[in-house]
């Protein structure tokens, strides 16, 4: 009996026709960084292990139950990247890029691996493209950055159906006594608690926030709130920053328990989530971090950013536009019903494609008969057929078929490469 090998669950194919829909998404949001003056960085998928666990913090649930770790063969712990920021501040470091300036604005995009319960919109193996903005520490880089975000979704023609949610979670010192207070006021509660939350609560209770049991979340409605307990300069900044949003119509609301799953944030944060979604609703989410690149070993630097799930990021188009592959055409299709003009077709198409370098063109290699050249063009979903057969071509001239109006052309062949471009509907 043959085995039938299967993807690795949670991991999964990307196949043609969304691969295509994600790279026009992803050109958007590129074309866009690139007008904002962000350079792409690239880094390895795998790190030192211990490079995340001083990150990311020990008791978070990346740490505890989601890496996915390895002993390499001279028994150094590594690990697949769960997150691109920690691994984008250790190539900053590593490589000196803050040496000539603290001021940076970076992206990347690549694939993050997380040991998750497998569900729509949530895999093991996910695709995120990051924003990192380092040196500045004022609430208008915030504001800055956020905005990036607001011309993606509009030029996505998504900014309707999502939402944004901010909070300020202030500093350190701030954190630590809110945990000490929301640890007191849980004792009431704690016979409640699974195992997993009561360890919660006793080594990372502001995580608690993040639960998703309804006896918890109907608890903390009563709860104290960690903005009451901001210093005043983190208050202060947080005001500003909605004052900005406000002046520029962006709408938002303050989520007090918005805190994000990652331990090294400070001051404001932010995610973009859509109703669309279900559970796994947040599709953009990111941060202040100002004291990670002195943690990770640098220069004490201030640093902002945010990661887009573009997995989905795709979800949340194909459930908004149903009918996105309608453009996934090929522009020309070169076949022929004889195999001498084989050589020609390639000929042919390799002109066109200098003439015409937008064009999708492709050469059907399957000598075709007249009788069913139509139907395999249909499944081959085509915009105009160039047909090569002897009755045209020892005339010099060549059938033209435009396959959405239905109509038929016959030109010479000397014309399918002048403007005005005749491959235009």
């Amino acid at each position: 009996m043959s085995i039938k090998y299967q993807s690795i669950r949670g991991m999964h194919d990307l196949l043609p026709n969304d691969a295509y829909y994600l790279n026009t998404i992803e050109k958007v949001i590129k074309n866009i960084l690139y007008n904002h003056s962000y350079s792409e960085i690239r880094f390895p998928i795998v790190e030192k292990t211990q490079l995340f666990k001083k990150a990311i913090g020990n008791n978070t649930d990346i740490i505890h139950k989601e890496m996915y770790n390895f002993w390499d063969k001279r028994q150094k712990k590594i690990s697949l990247r769960p997150e691109g920021t920690v691994s984008c501040i250790r190539a900053c470091i590593q490589n000196n890029i803050f040496y000539n300036s603290k001021i940076q604005k970076l992206w990347y995009h690549g694939p993050m691996f997380r040991y998750e319960r497998p569900q729509k919109g949530r895999f093991r193996q996910f695709d995120q493209l990051g924003v990192e903005v380092f040196g500045l520490k004022n609430f208008v880089t915030d504001y800055e950055v956020i905005m990036l975000t607001v011309k993606i979704w509009k030029q996505l023609n998504l900014l309707k159906h999502v939402t944004l949610e901010v909070n300020s979670i202030g500093h350190l010192t701030d954190r630590k006594n809110f945990a000490l207070d929301l640890q007191n006021f849980f004792k009431n509660y704690i016979h409640q608690f699974t195992q997993y939350e009561k360890k919660l609560l006793s080594e990372n209770p502001i995580r608690i926030l993040d639960s998703k049991n309804i006896y918890i979340q109907k608890i903390l409605k009563f709860a104290p709130l960690l903005n009451n307990y901001l210093n005043s300069y983190s208050d202060r900044r947080f005001k500003k920053l909605c004052c900005l949003l406000d002046h520029s119509q962006v709408s938002y609301k303050i989520n007090n328990q918005l805190v994000r799953g990652l331990d090294y944030y400070n001051d404001t944060v932010f995610e973009w989530t859509s109703k669309y979604l279900g559970s796994q609703n947040t599709i953009c989410a990111g941060g202040r971090y100002d004291n990670l690149v002195e943690y990770l070993g640098g220069k004490k630097n201030a640093a902002i950013g945010f990661a887009i799930g573009m997995n989905r990021l795709l979800i949340l188009k194909k459930i908004i536009n149903p009918n996105y592959l309608k453009n996934f055409f090929i522009d020309i299709n070169i076949i022929f019903l004889e195999s001498m003009y084989s050589i020609f077709a390639i000929y042919l198409s390799d002109k066109l494609r200098l003439m015409w370098p937008k064009f999708r063109i492709n050469t059907s290699f399957q000598v075709l008969k007249k009788n069913n050249y139509m139907n395999i063009s249909n499944k081959m979903k085509s915009n105009f057929l160039l047909i090569l057969e002897s009755d045209m071509l020892n005339m010099n001239k060549i059938l033209i078929k435009n396959m959405f109006k239905n109509t038929n052309i016959i030109t010479s062949i000397n014309r399918i490469f002048k403007n005005p471009c005749i491959f235009i509907n």
